[in-house]
């Protein structure tokens, strides 16, 4: 039996399209600059310092400056894809490849990763080597779309290949759904994991605004199994007529959804929470509910 992970991404031509899109990300770097800020507000209510604390899969200095703003943030070292992602800088980098994760184990107290995982081939083995980097008690937390993203982009370019070619080429890579992550949390030995999403709306005059941003984000379709053809025109055409026929509003902008799934674990530690013992419970369920209870087996009656 073959226990490698499915090859679902290129990474090679991932990092080439980062490569070739790092001076026009600052100018659509919206949605990082978001996951950025959430993660930070959410680090800024947890009671408990990290003195070292890593930014994983970094393309740009934004998750790491909003670390240093936080008092509860010691050092911060940024990992990278590669260093010709970031602009020259005196603070601590590192290459690093999110499948291959080089760090000792429990040698840090954070991981922070925002909108990078996503891309990952292997992720559980990617999570479990990110528990096992943990300090005990450590914390990991991450922003990754989720399932719905891009969903109006997809289904256009969905009905356009039907039309127009009678299949349907993989053309929108994708993405996590919530109640996976929550398990593969438990599955890589995070204690109390956390996931939730945040939705939200983009809007653009056309398809074409979308396209262009995606571009600029170095966060084209990069799936293996790809159509290595360019796009007809005629399929793209027809595309912005379906989405602008499908998915937009009174005032003619088009929306584009994007989901934002949050995930957060720790690494096990003594002192933290632990469920109760079955059985182990000092007041009844029943009391506390005015009710009367029913033994297991039994049905109630009905008047």
């Amino acid at each position: 039996m073959n226990d490698e992970p499915m090859q679902l991404f290129d990474r090679g031509l991932l990092l080439r399209r980062r490569l070739r899109a790092r001076d026009s990300f600052a100018g659509a770097d919206f949605l990082l600059r978001r996951a950025a800020e959430d993660i930070a507000e959410r680090l800024n209510a947890t009671l408990r310092d990290f003195p070292l604390a890593v930014d994983l899969g970094a393309r740009s200095p934004v998750m790491a400056d909003e670390l240093r703003r936080l008092d509860r943030v010691g050092a911060v070292v940024t990992a990278t894809p590669d260093l010709r992602l970031l602009p020259q800088t005196h603070d601590a980098a590192i290459v690093c490849d999110e499948e291959f994760i080089p760090f000792a184990p429990e040698s840090l107290d954070l991981i922070v990763s925002a909108l990078s995982l996503h891309w990952i081939n292997d992720l559980p083995g990617s999570l479990v080597q990110i528990r096992r980097a943990l300090k005990p008690d450590g914390l990991f937390i991450a922003a990754i779309p989720g399932g719905n993203t891009l969903t109006e982009l997809r289904q256009s370019l969905l009905a356009a290949d039907a039309e127009l070619t009678g299949g349907a080429a993989p053309r929108i890579s994708p993405f996590a759904d919530i109640r996976d992550l929550g398990a593969l949390l438990q599955r890589a030995g995070f204690a109390l994991p956390v996931v939730d999403l945040e939705p939200a709306t983009v809007r653009y005059d056309s398809v074409f605004g979308l396209m262009r941003d995606l571009r600029a984000m170095g966060g084209t379709n990069a799936l293996i199994g790809r159509d290595r053809k360019p796009m007809r025109r005629d399929i793209m055409m027809r595309a912005a007529e379906i989405y602008a026929e499908r998915f937009s509003d009174p005032d003619g902008r088009i929306r584009a959804t994007v989901e934002i799934i949050h995930l957060s674990g720790w690494a096990p530690h003594e002192s933290q929470q632990k469920p109760l013992r079955p059985g182990s419970a000092q007041a009844r369920l029943a009391d506390a509910l005015g009710t009367t209870e029913i033994p297991a087996g039994e049905k109630p009656s009905r008047k």
